[in-house]
């Protein structure tokens, strides 16, 4: 059986059908997406890296026993098993054919589709005029960007913008008449009607603007980006943590530690670190005044979820807005004191990815940072 170590950045798909095929035929694969231990445009640009993968291409797969292969189908073949691969070589060539022609078929179908549409329009699907032929697809799409929890903004921003008539320059006979005359039809004039908004124009001009939750609290002498470009760029126990510390504002930022409450639940570790990878997407507007390192730990059907954060502020930042409230209650939480000698190991060891966890009793699996 297949085992090792798979290089990618965070959010590959193209990872995905690697994780997916090693959960089905029990591969161990150990997943390297994140620094220190792998930085996309850095570690595989490196003489190292390009000896095992002279594509310097990701995904990329390096076995336990030396074996490097890169191209994602070509590492969800390998770390797969007879049930997904055909147990016969004519059972293995069905599944390549009907993989590959269902593919080919789908993509040829849906570029049908989007080529003839993009015919006469130059906007796609957001349209109003596009919207209405598909009244219930419209009411769920207007339910949605009504949640809280959806950036109606990023939607507004993708509309195009509507078009106003430009104004023909005057006519010949237009010019012919006196300079008196002219103004006195432009006072005349009514004012051009507004056009009517539809309704997701009128559910984004109602939304109101969002306040900024920190905006109370006083100014701090510790800049959180400029920790974050020390951390995604420099060595982290020798440089990023030792500037943490030193600049860290522990009367204006706080430290958390918090554990997944359902252990029992988590079943195969991938669809485990996708709860922290959907956890993080939510919490994209919260990136300015925080920074998380979240771990997971075991293997299938007996894994573990904990993690250390910093918050701008000394409370949990998360009831501060409804958009950050969703997953959080799923964690407990314990404040952590800045001066202890626990604190200095937790932060150490979950910063860096490297340490005993004694406190787990579980093998590290891999991490991911909100940053």
């Amino acid at each position: 059986m297949a085992a090792g170590t798979l290089y990618t950045y965070p959010e590959n798909w193209r990872a995905f059908k690697a994780l997916i095929a090693a959960q089905y035929s029990g591969a161990q694969v150990r997943v390297l997406s994140a620094p220190p231990h792998f930085h996309f445009g850095q570690t595989n640009r490196t003489p190292e890296f390009l000896r095992k993968f002279p594509a310097g291409k990701v995904p990329a797969f390096e076995g336990d026993d030396g074996f490097c292969v890169f191209e994602s189908n070509a590492i969800a073949y390998y770390v797969s098993n007879e049930e997904l691969r055909g147990s016969t070589p004519e059972a293995a060539a069905q599944v390549v054919q009907w993989a590959t022609e269902n593919a080919k078929e789908e993509v040829r179908r849906i570029l049908g589709l989007l080529d003839a549409h993009l015919k006469t329009r130059t906007f796609l699907v957001l349209e109003p005029s596009f919207r209405q032929a598909f009244p219930n697809t419209n009411r769920w799409f207007l339910t949605c960007i009504n949640q809280p929890q959806f950036d109606a903004k990023k939607f507004a921003e993708t509309q195009p913008k509507k078009d106003t008539p430009r104004k023909e320059k005057g006519s010949r006979e237009e010019k012919q008449k006196p300079q008196a005359e002219r103004k006195e039809e432009k006072k005349a004039a009514a004012p051009a009607p507004e056009e009517e908004m539809d309704e997701c124009e009128q559910a984004l001009a109602a939304e109101p603007k969002a306040k900024d939750p920190f905006a109370h609290l006083p100014k701090s002498t510790f800049v959180l980006d400029e920790f974050k470009r020390k951390y995604s760029n420099e060595d982290t126990l020798s440089v990023a943590l030792p500037y943490f510390w030193e600049h860290f504002d522990k009367d204006g930022w706080s430290l958390w530690y918090s554990e997944y409450r359902f252990p029992e639940e988590l079943t195969q570790t991938f669809m485990s670190f996708n709860l922290i990878t959907v956890m993080f997407q939510r919490l994209d507007k919260l990136r300015k005044n925080a920074f998380a390192s979240v771990i997971l730990f075991g293997t299938n059907n007996s894994s573990s979820i904990s993690g250390v954060w910093v918050f701008r502020g000394q409370e949990l930042a998360f009831p501060l807005s409804p958009d950050w409230q969703v997953d959080y209650e799923s964690y407990t939480w314990r404040k952590l004191d800045p001066g202890s000698e626990e604190t200095q190991t937790l932060v150490r060891e979950y910063f860096s990815w490297e340490g005993a966890f004694q406190h787990v009793g579980k093998a590290f699996n891999q991490g991911k940072i909100f940053k």
